[in-house]
């Protein structure tokens, strides 16, 4: 049962790759061609902000790529899972918030990447969300250990 787990995970983990190269491929090829056609499109700008992305696709590849024995062709490793929330969710979202911006800048002009300002600012958002959350969590800890330490060696040992 176990195994089945893991092939329906490297299938879809597949799937969603191809479909991320892909997106990138049509988002991107868009950008690039309207640059050539209209030359208002400012390269610098794409290459930049289109780092991040660029840099998240990467690791979801590395990290979400299953991995087949060469000799048998069975599955050694699925992958870890590309629909897991938290850190991998923010990485699509990277990717799709440049994607979206790349399509609007290449139609509407340069302009448009202010799009793009999104992802920090969520960024931003959702690490003090967590800050606050550590604090919150940290004073509930201190709370619990608000006795003052026993005074000799003996009364510490029996505590």
């Amino acid at each position: 049962m176990a195994q089945k787990a893991r092939k329906d995970r490297a299938k879809s983990n597949v799937a969603a790759l191809n479909n991320l190269h892909i997106g990138s491929l049509i988002a991107n090829g868009l950008f690039l061609l309207l640059h050539f056609i209209f030359r208002t499109r400012s390269l610098v700008l794409w290459f930049i902000l289109s780092l991040p992305s660029l840099f998240c696709q990467f690791t979801l590849e590395k990290t979400g790529r299953p991995s087949y024995d060469p000799a048998t062709k069975a599955l050694k490793s699925s992958g870890e899972d590309l629909a897991a929330p938290g850190l991998t969710e923010y990485m699509f979202d990277v990717i799709w918030v440049t994607w979206a911006a790349a399509v609007l800048v290449a139609l509407f002009g340069n302009w448009a990447w202010f799009l793009w300002s999104v992802v920090p600012a969520y960024g931003a958002y959702k690490a003090y969300g967590m800050m606050g959350a550590a604090k919150q969590m940290a004073q509930m800890g201190a709370a619990g250990n608000s006795a003052p330490p026993p005074a000799n060696r003996k009364q510490r040992r029996a505590a």
